[in-house]
């Protein structure tokens, strides 16, 4: 008993040092916790607006390039001698540091990229690091870390936004070989993690498109110098490699991608980076890239110093689904059967929570292979297995049948009880074909980049998840090019060429002719997981529909919508969320999922909160400024609340 009090101390004074959010998600591990109590479920309810920033992209950027942006980014609030700033970064690659009580500019910083090669806008956030080969209060000593969308890392000084001109060319480190030139449709989205001095970072890459593509590599940098340490590539191109068996040789001339476009995670102690892989192209018809496709859909631990495989663990085995790992594999410690774990939670598409020992990468939970459908295409070879978690349950249904349909009326519910009667409807991992195909869980998720909050003291994980299904078919690529429609707005269908392919993608959302979902609601929910026993402590509607209609309604109606960003958790029992298609931050009882606050945004909050106490106030910070996914209104805000004094 006293051990386990004492353990249990240990994990909260942990997450106390965490309190100050100077990591994208709070701390390396991406817990998305703090400690700070000043705001509480009994006085969440008097939370004011404290101050409004606007970064100016509303004004000086075109609506075609604003409608093709995401406002992802979190901010990090920088200690005092590193200059006390609240420091976040624009879709477009500009930095910007603020006064944390006011909201006013202390400096700015414009990576100058060219916006113009680009179809898509984000950047998730910065990374802030203590140079200890620099003298403390030198320029630089503390610096901040910046991947952009043309694919240099910037190396800022943290008090002045000054590059800090020791770092690669002048402040800017190349993550590709210049003598090629920055691979197509490859850009930076996410904040790098440091591992004792050592850089690494992943990267996006534009889906769908192409049946090869660049390998997804991650790269690692001397934190000091910019200099490449090594590199990792997903796809294995040495053939010694034990995962090459899992692909056809010379991979590279037939696939490409499997990047890492979600956050990955550093753990110092253990001098491990944790990187969550995509899928390899082309995303929906595997007939070039027969076999598992390891360590594409994976959680691979790597050596920082080496770049070396630690382990791995496959959540798909030949993705046919574009199931990404989408979120950041979050470092935490789980009481299991009387023991503290040091563990690794990774959150997926399908509606699952893996758990492992982040030290060898064995499950918490017991894994099964089960079967699951087959392809009727010609010469596609889907894996006959697929692994399935014993515990956590899924949390979202992974079959719909015709007697699932739902609808307003009864006339569209027989339309959506049609169109599932009349596709191929056999549960998670169907493949699609030619036929339309039923594609549940989405490509959307369950579970996307926000990923869960973590409250160690409760082993308890909240996380955030869609429900919606989607319909899909592979149109023949002919046919479908002049259709071509890459970023669908709500309530379009996607159609997308893979070339090198016979065919296109032809995805949309499975809803009624009246623009419902088929399903029954919540259309998103918040969920709060027992990561020791594996089981589901409550389930919330997360999201009010009045917005989403031809005529928006002035009353919410809660049934969830669909939704991009994650929760925050606080040591008071609050948790916070934007993420949804209504324009609202909310805050929920952390024990009962009971809605206890909420306020109107200016536009749709698509990223995940923030806290932080400065000068004895706690803040809750989030970033309204919209996502291009959901055609909503774009934005370009900061929003900071606080209680009245």
């Amino acid at each position: 008993m006293r051990r386990t009090l004492s353990v249990s101390l240990l994990l909260l004074a942990l997450q106390v040092q965490a309190s100050d959010w100077q990591h994208f998600n709070a701390d390396a591990g991406g817990s998305k916790f703090s400690a700070l109590t000043q705001i509480t479920p009994n006085n969440v309810e008097d939370l004011e607006e404290a101050w409004r920033f606007s970064s100016g992209d509303l004004q000086k950027r075109s609506s075609k390039l604003l409608s093709r942006s995401a406002g992802q980014a979190t901010p990090i609030l920088l200690p005092e001698e590193a200059g006390g700033h609240l420091a976040y970064c624009t879709p477009f690659n500009e930095v910007i540091a603020l006064d944390p009580g006011t909201g006013k500019v202390r400096w700015r910083y414009d990576a100058q990229t060219n916006p113009e090669t680009k179809w898509a806008f984000k950047c998730r956030g910065v990374t802030l690091w203590r140079n200890d080969n620099i003298a403390a209060g030198q320029t630089c000593d503390w610096t901040l870390f910046q991947g952009t969308l043309d694919r240099r890392m910037i190396a800022l000084d943290a008090r002045t936004g000054a590059p800090c001109t020791h770092f690669g060319d002048n402040g800017a480190a190349y993550l590709y070989d210049r003598k090629d030139g920055q691979p197509e449709h490859t850009f930076s989205a996410s904040p790098p993690v440091i591992n004792n001095g050592v850089l690494v970072t992943g990267s996006s890459m534009t889906d769908f498109t192409q049946a090869t593509m660049a390998i997804g590599e991650v790269v690692a940098l001397d934190a000091h110098s910019g200099a490449v340490r090594w590199r990792f590539n997903p796809i294995p191109l040495d053939p010694n490699d034990p995962a090459a068996s899992t692909w056809p040789p010379n991979p590279a001339k037939i696939s490409g991608a499997a990047n890492a476009w979600a956050p990955l995670s550093s753990d110092e102690a253990l001098g491990l980076v944790y990187v969550p892989t995509s899928s390899p192209s082309p995303d929906y018809w595997g007939v070039l890239r027969p076999g598992d496709n390891r360590y594409a859909n994976s959680l691979v631990a790597l050596e920082a110093d080496t770049g070396r495989v630690r382990w791995h663990f496959q959540f798909v085995h030949h993705d046919l689904w574009d199931y990404d790992v989408p979120s950041q594999p979050q470092l935490v410690n789980i009481e299991r059967k009387g023991k503290t774990v040091p563990a690794v939670i990774q959150v997926t598409k399908q509606g699952w929570v893996f758990a492992f020992d982040r030290r060898n990468g064995e499950s918490l939970f017991e894994i099964i292979e089960q079967p699951v459908p087959q392809p009727y295409l010609a010469n596609e070879q889907a894996s006959p297995t697929q692994p399935f978690p014993t515990a956590p349950p899924a949390l979202i249904d992974q079959h719909l049948k015709p007697e699932d349909a739902w609808g307003f009326t009864f006339w569209d519910e027989g339309a959506c009880e049609e169109r599932i009667r009349n596709a191929r409807s056999d549960g998670i991992y169907t493949p699609i074909g030619e036929d339309w195909t039923v594609v549940k869980p989405s490509t959307l998720g369950g579970g996307n980049w926000g990923g869960g909050a973590f409250w160690e003291a409760r082993n308890t994980l909240y996380l955030n998840l869609n429900t919606a299904a989607m319909i899909a078919r592979l149109a023949d690529i002919d046919e479908a090019r002049g259709r071509g429609n890459h970023a669908p707005r709500q309530g379009q269908v996607m159609v997308t060429p893979m070339e090198g392919t016979p065919y296109a993608i032809e995805m949309g959302v499975l809803d009624s002719p009246l623009g419902v979902p088929c399903i029954a609601p919540p259309w998103g929910k918040l969920v709060a997981l027992d990561m020791s026993k594996g089981e589901v402590l409550w389930e919330s509607a997360l999201g009010s529909i009045h917005e989403m209609g031809p005529v928006p309604v002035p009353f919410e109606i809660n049934w969830g919508t669909p939704n991009l960003g994650g929760p925050m958790a606080t040591a008071s029992g609050l948790i916070f969320i934007g993420a949804t298609m209504d324009r609202r931050i909310r805050a929920y009882d952390a024990d009962s999922g009971e809605t206890l606050w909420s306020y109107a945004l200016p536009v749709d909050a698509a990223a995940t909160p923030m806290t932080y106490k400065y000068k004895g106030k706690q803040y809750v910070v989030i970033n309204a400024a919209g996502h291009m996914m959901f055609g909503r209104e774009i934005g370009d805000y900061l929003v900071a609340f606080a209680l009245p004094d």
